[in-house]
């Protein structure tokens, strides 16, 4: 009797102790031996040694027994894991990206420095299923650590005490989010940010509330209190205009000037926020776009009022080589054999002779393309500029 006792004692505490050395895993889909050990900071070899009855190819909902070799690693793994916002990107210690709501593969690329071929190469559904809400990718590179440091860091900076004042402003007819945002040295993402519900069209009349630091604002309320007083001193000029953006007209065409690298860049991320909107003839809205109807939307959105169609939009600013093409230009193609110009779109980059473009396709929507595809080679007519 008391032998069977200490026998029974015995697969007791080997028990315990199995379970305290020992983490169970859930497989789930995507997951192999690799990146499970990733996660969990040990060897493949570890993993199938603590499991030798597991299938050669796992089986979903199955479970894994994975050494537990160090816990406190463990939990500040899973720690990183967790996202405390759903429309925050999560990047994993697996190499993975999980994509969010209102992601672009052209977003995803320019984050952890890679060309969206190299994503469509490391993840083969995308070219069939497109992206998906909550979707884990492969990210082919080891940008992912240097990534993932620097949202570290901008945690920490964001943990710093804010000096920002918040300042509340009226919107106005025929004022736009990019005017209104350049009026406070923010951009139009950052105005969205601190107005959720301005999503969509600003109505006249809302009142916005923007922070801002208190230098700044201090620097605004006195130009406004200095604006007010040359109203008031100089009423009877009050119908001169002030020109703000000036431009030069060459043969009936205009090319804006200035320092505009963060409008381009602004103008990229606005277009290609609508990556798998579907095409629309003579759509101008989320509701679908066609080619020139995009362009039209997305300049529109920043104060940029261009022709409606795409044989129009042909004809202002500057004609430029094609391999002086920047970001931010309009490049024009006839398609289907067509005598004129009947297609536009925005150049986005221009790598070793490889333009590549944000457009909406009559066959896939907005997407990004390449005049290295054989048809757009065909069917490639000009590069314009419109912004210098």
């Amino acid at each position: 009797m008391v032998y069977r006792l200490i026998v029974v004692l015995f697969f007791f505490s080997v028990g315990a102790f199995a379970q305290d050395n020992f983490i169970k895993h859930k497989i789930s889909q995507g997951d192999n031996l690799s990146v499970i050990a990733k996660k969990y900071g040990v060897k493949v070899k570890d993993i199938a040694n603590a499991n030798p009855n597991a299938p050669k190819i796992l089986k979903l909902n199955s479970i894994l027994l994975i050494p537990n070799k160090n816990k406190t690693t463990a939990k500040a793994k899973s720690k990183n894991v967790e996202v405390a916002d759903a429309n925050v990107s999560t990047i994993t210690a697996s190499g993975t990206h999980e994509v969010a709501s209102k992601e672009t593969l052209w977003g995803i690329s320019k984050k952890y420095n890679v060309s969206v071929d190299d994503l469509k190469k490391a993840n083969p559904s995308l070219e069939s299923e497109g992206l998906k809400i909550g979707q884990q990718i492969n990210i082919p590179s080891n940008n992912v650590a240097s990534n993932s440091t620097s949202q570290n860091e901008t945690q920490v900076n964001s943990e710093v005490v804010s000096t920002d004042v918040e300042l509340i402003r009226e919107v106005k007819a025929k004022e736009t989010k990019y005017g209104i945002s350049k009026e406070y040295g923010i951009t139009v993402a950052e105005l969205e940010r601190q107005n959720p519900s301005i999503k969509g069209k600003v109505p006249v009349g809302y009142l916005l509330k923007i922070r801002v630091p208190k230098e700044k604002a201090d620097a605004i309320q006195a130009a406004k209190g200095l604006q007010e007083t040359n109203v008031q001193e100089d009423a009877s000029s009050s119908n001169q205009i002030a020109v703000t953006a000036p431009e030069i007209k060459r043969d009936s065409t205009f090319v804006r000037t200035g320092n505009n690298s963060e409008l381009i860049d602004q103008l990229i991320a606005s277009a290609t926020e609508n990556i798998g909107i579907r095409y629309r003839s003579g759509g101008t809205t989320k509701a679908g776009f066609d080619c020139s109807g995009l362009m039209f939307c997305t300049f529109g959105n920043f104060d940029i009022k261009l022709p409606r169609s795409s044989i129009e939009q042909s004809r202002i600013g500057t004609k430029i080589a094609s391999e002086e093409a920047q970001k931010g230009d309009l490049i024009f193609f006839r398609t289907n054999g067509r005598r004129h110009i009947n297609h536009v779109g925005m150049v986005v980059e221009n790598v070793d002779g490889e333009i590549k473009f944000v457009h909406s396709s009559t066959h896939g929507g907005v997407m990004i393309s390449s005049t290295k595809e054989p048809y757009y080679t065909r069917a490639f007519s000009q590069v314009n500029r419109v912004l210098n």
